[in-house]
Formats: C-alpha cells, sequence, structure tokens
C-alpha cells in the first residue's frame, strides 16, 4: 500500500503542478508504473474544476464559470496534455513525412494547425459544458472529474497497445517510452470504473455514461489506428492530445444524452 501510494504521487507530480513530499524518492521504474494510477489523478483534476465551478457560478454568470473551471484545470497541470495537443495537430495537420511530423512535434514554437486545433477543442469543451451546467449545474459538477479521469485512461490504453514512435534516449520521459503491463492497465481501468460508478450513483444516467463509454471505445480504437499508420506509435504529445479529445467526446456525449434540457 504504502508503495502504491508513493506511485501515485509520482503520477500526480509527473500530471500536475501539485508538490509532493520531498523524501518521495524517485525510480524510473516508479514513473513507469504511475501510468496506472494517471486515472485517479484526474479524478483530482477535475475535481478541483468543478469546486472551482461550483464556487464561481455563485458570483458570476455560467459562462464565466465555465471558463474559469477550464482555467483552473489548465493552470493545475500547467497545460501538459493541450501542449501535446498543440504539438500533435502541428505535426500531424499536414501531408507530411513521419520523420517530418516528429520534428515538429519536436519544435516548441506553435505553429497555425496548433493554435487553430487548440483553440477549437478549448472552445468546445467550454461550449459542451456551458450546455451542461445549463441543463443542471450538478450535471457538469459530475461531469467534470468524470470526464478527466475516463479521458486519462486512453493514454494508457496506448502505451499498452502501441509502441513508442519517437527517441526513446532523448525522449523528456524516457521511462515512460515503454509499453505498460496488462496489470497497471487493469489498475487504470478499475479507476475509470470507479470514476464512472461514482457519477451513475450521484445522479449521471447510464443511458449518458454508456454514451460516453461508447465513445471513448471509438476515439480510442481509432486514435490507435491513425497514430500506428502515420507515426507507428505514440509520443508523449500524442497521448496528451488523445486525452484531450477524450476529454472533450465524454462531454459531448454527456451533453447529447437524452435529459431535461
Amino acid at each position: 500500500m504504502r508503495h502504491e501510494l508513493r506511485v501515485f504521487l509520482i503520477a500526480l507530480q509527473f500530471l500536475t503542478r501539485v508538490h509532493v513530499p520531498a523524501g518521495l524518492g524517485y525510480r524510473d521504474e516508479w514513473l513507469h508504473a504511475s501510468a496506472r494510477h494517471f486515472p485517479a489523478v484526474g479524478l483530482l483534476v477535475g475535481g478541483f474544476g468543478a469546486l472551482v465551478l461550483w464556487a464561481s457560478a455563485w458570483a458570476w454568470p455560467l459562462a464565466v464559470a465555465v471558463l474559469l473551471s477550464m482555467a483552473a484545470t489548465v493552470w493545475i497541470t500547467g497545460a501538459f496534455h493541450e501542449d501535446g495537443l498543440a504539438d500533435t495537430c502541428d505535426g500531424l495537420g499536414g501531408a507530411v513525412s513521419r520523420e517530418r511530423a516528429l520534428q515538429i512535434m519536436k519544435d516548441s514554437r506553435i505553429g497555425s494547425y496548433g493554435a487553430i486545433g487548440l483553440l477549437l477543442v478549448l472552445a468546445l469543451k467550454a461550449a459542451a459544458l456551458h450546455g451542461l451546467a445549463s441543463r443542471d449545474l450538478v450535471l457538469a459538477l459530475l461531469a467534470l472529474p468524470a470526464a478527466h479521469a475516463l479521458s486519462r485512461g486512453v493514454p494508457v490504453v496506448l502505451l499498452v497497445l502501441l509502441r513508442y514512435a519517437g527517441d526513446a534516449e532523448h525522449s523528456k520521459a524516457k521511462p515512460m517510452a515503454q509499453q505498460v503491463s496488462h496489470a497497471s492497465l487493469g489498475v487504470a481501468l478499475g479507476w475509470c470504473l470507479l470514476a464512472a460508478l461514482v457519477a451513475l450513483m450521484s445522479g449521471v444516467g447510464g443511458v449518458a455514461l454508456g454514451a460516453a463509454a461508447a465513445a471513448l471505445v471509438a476515439i480510442t480504437v481509432l486514435a490507435a489506428r491513425w497514430l500506428q499508420r502515420r507515426l507507428g506509435g505514440y509520443t508523449g504529445d500524442t497521448l496528451g492530445a488523445a486525452q484531450q479529445v477524450a476529454e472533450l467526446v465524454v462531454y459531448l456525449a454527456l451533453l447529447a444524452a437524452p435529459g431535461p434540457r
């Protein structure tokens, strides 16, 4: 149990700005193992966003509260996944070779594809969350931790299905540049199931959650096939992009599901 807590804290440190105890220690294999707790970190990030949304809704219109909530989650993660989305759009947006795409994604500068892709995804997330909050604020509050947790399960699945496509020796997170074990995948999916059950018991409809789950499966399959064809595997940037798109898909699925409007 103590080891699992340490691995979870490493995942928290890797994915967010949250400071962990200085005496935690570090080993490459712990960072690799921490992938199994990515959805758990998503629960915390989404919970933080829900708290900001709830508090902001008391003082400002829903549109402002939604944007403040999104800003809070971007801040606490250091725009970690959003940066990956922008780099992936830049690298894979044009008709370039695999080698050129990987080179573009290493460039810290943002291009036209990256800017447009990032703005569209953020705008769609804001619109979907506003739609959920306008229908039922509690639904939006529940959607945030569920979406952040479930969407972080998608990169873990991709880590199992695909190989690392870049230069592992020069990767910023070299220990992550290897396939995750099926046991770790099971733990990650367990966290996703817990997030879904909490949302279900808290009032999110089963039809809505089923639609979100089906959409996530579809996005995961499409992402795996596309990345394999374009790059021969995944990179850290593409994992971040997959999380962002998956999060958006959850909001859209919940919004599209039947319910009071």
